[in-house]
């Protein structure tokens, strides 16, 4: 858990007035007044303060705080008792460094209006910040407490001053006082139960059982105080999740999910709390139990999908390949029964889709989801963007090259092109090139480099492999896929162009080297690569080594007829009766 840090110091809180607009008026055509409706000299006062109060604000806003700050003292001349405008005036006194003037301002607000907290807090925070004499601080601070104890402001100024002096003890009893306090507004109790939280959550030690009871106390009437204020439940949450009490977290965060069902923090807060704090099965289970009390809710079945991709993400990590994907096709099961409940929320359709196009490889599926999704969400460029890829990865290429066009398209209609950018490009450029359209695919790939070239290997890798693969720029392809390894020197991809292209040109042994060194780095091995060494070892007339680099691509991938007939074409041009190739499956 990361340290809580204590509260900063800060001025007072002064709402910001904005009088209503007087109407205007001719001067020149109004009477003088009677004398019994003339204005009583007291009421006059009052009005030319108003009128000094509108006009201070005025210069305020227009950062002339000289002429502010003397239209506000006309105002408390007047009527000195006026606290919020008094603490107002010594907060602009302070940032002038006119600390006696702000004292003086503040004091004389006191005298003229005992029984208002402001001018003590903010004293409070003179003397404790910029006098240094803690002892005048926190008597002031506790006054401001005594006249209204129901502000929690007064508690925080108190805290402050004692975390200054190294006074943690005093500072947390000073919470203790606020404990007694008969509030049911809940930001008090979330404000103090903040102030807890800073004082006793240490990085390197868990607070003590009967201090997590305090606190937990104190969140607990913030809850029972906040109605259906879902800002109110968020924070009681995140409190609840960051002190690893994740029964009582889930229950909440699910009910913010009803009143703010699009709130992807909430969503992702308690997914990623379980993640950070290890408590992935506890997770799951109560998850479990939930859908299992309540199975016509969307919420859980969303919260259990992302919980579970995390585990299966860990899995794939760690090459525990088939246990992944057992994992990954339970989160689409939990996707897809979100949908069931609640078609309408575009979130989980795009969630659903990445399952599909990453880790399940099923873009059929994805491209059927993405239809739908796109027929519910017209206007949603993003929708149509991801069915485009989809498309492309179902082989419906010249489909997704138009459908990349449509969000394109319905992206700048919309004035949403945040998704616009270079790996838009990429995928876009990709498609091209699949459909055959290799001008406009060498056109898009070159926008993706030229919008983000520090992170554009994978755009010169494809470009450069692109061009290899069909015979053509060669040696400004040798030098994309070079610019590539720069970024990535051992990637097998990488590795695996540059051989080919060397093959291209001829150059067969430095090729082979590449090659070789492709299938060597990769994780698992690729069918392309072993291919490209067989191609390789038949140009240097070491035919046997050529079939068997073939054969292993093969075994690799069984379903590649022209990989086959390249075998037996081969067999029978040098008269050997080699073992047929077997498929492992």
């Amino acid at each position: 858990m990361a340290q809580a840090q204590a509260p900063r110091g800060s001025p007072a809180k002064v709402p910001h007035a904005r009088p209503g607009k007087p109407a205007r008026h001719d001067d020149s055509v109004v009477a003088k007044p009677a004398a019994d409706l003339a204005l009583r000299p007291q009421a006059a006062h009052k009005a030319d303060a108003l009128a000094h109060f509108v006009e201070g604000i005025g210069f305020e806003e227009n950062g002339e705080m000289e002429r502010a700050l003397d239209a506000y003292r006309k105002v408390l001349n007047v009527d000195p008792g006026q606290s919020e405008l008094a603490a107002r005036v010594a907060g602009l006194l302070i940032q002038q460094d006119d600390f006696p003037q702000a004292i003086d301002v503040l004091k004389d607000a006191i005298k003229a209006n005992p029984k208002k907290a402001e001018p003590y807090q903010q004293l409070a925070f003179i003397y404790t910040r910029y006098l240094k004499r803690t002892d005048q601080a926190i008597d002031y601070a506790n006054r401001a407490i005594a006249l209204n104890p129901a502000d929690v402001e007064g508690y925080q100024r108190l805290v402050e001053i004692e975390l200054a002096a190294g006074q943690e003890r005093n500072a947390v009893e000073a919470l203790d006082r606020a404990l007694k306090v008969n509030s049911s507004d809940p930001n008090f109790w979330t404000h103090l139960g903040k102030l807890y939280v800073a004082i006793l959550f240490k990085s390197d030690s868990q607070p003590k059982p009967d201090e997590l009871k305090k606190i937990n106390e104190v969140f607990k009437r913030a809850a029972e105080h906040a109605d259906d204020d879902p800002s109110i439940l968020k924070d009681v949450a995140d409190y609840y999740a960051a002190s690893q009490q994740l029964k009582e977290a889930i229950p909440l965060y699910l009910r913010v999910l009803e009143l703010q069902p699009d709130d992807a923090n909430a969503r992702e807060k308690l997914a990623t709390g379980f993640v950070l704090t290890n408590q992935r099965d506890k997770a799951v289970e109560m998850l479990e139990q939930i859908i299992k009390e309540h199975p016509e809710k969307y919420q859980p079945y969303d919260l259990l999908a992302q919980v579970l991709d995390e585990e299966a993400r860990s899995l794939q990590r760690a090459n525990r390949i088939e246990e992944a994907k057992a994992k990954f096709a339970k989160v689409a099961v939990n996707y897809e029964q979100s949908l069931l409940i609640n078609p309408n929320h575009a979130g989980t359709y795009v969630r659903l889709a990445e399952l599909l196009l990453g880790p399940l490889r099923n873009a059929e599926h994805a491209v059927n989801l993405l239809g739908d999704a796109r027929r519910r969400f017209p206007g949603a460029p993003e929708i149509v963007y991801y069915l485009a890829i989809a498309q492309r990865e179902a082989k419906q290429s010249q489909q997704a090259v138009a459908t990349f066009e449509e969000a394109l398209h319905e992206a700048q209609l919309q004035e949403d092109d945040d998704f616009v950018n270079a790996k838009f490009y990429f995928n876009y450029g990709a498609a091209a090139e699949q459909a055959g359209l290799y001008d406009k695919a060498t056109d898009l790939l070159r926008k993706s480099i030229a919008l983000d070239p520090d992170n554009s290997a994978d755009a010169c890798n494809y470009l450069g492999y692109m061009w290899a693969d069909h015979n053509m720029n060669l040696d400004e392809a040798e030098a994309m896929i070079r610019r590539a390894l720069q970024a990535e020197p051992n990637n097998t991809s990488y590795l695996d162009s540059l051989g080919w292209v060397q093959f291209r040109k001829g150059q067969f042994d430095r090729a082979l080297d590449n090659l070789l060194r492709a299938a060597k780095t990769a994780e698992r091995e690729d069918p392309v690569v072993f291919e490209h060494i067989g191609d390789t070892y038949l140009k240097l007339n070491r035919t046997r080594e050529a079939l068997e680099a073939w054969q292993k691509a093969l075994t690799l991938d069984p379903k590649n007829k022209s990989l086959a007939d390249k075998i037996q074409t081969t067999k029978k041009a040098i008269g050997k009766n080699l073992p047929e190739p077997t498929n492992p499956t």
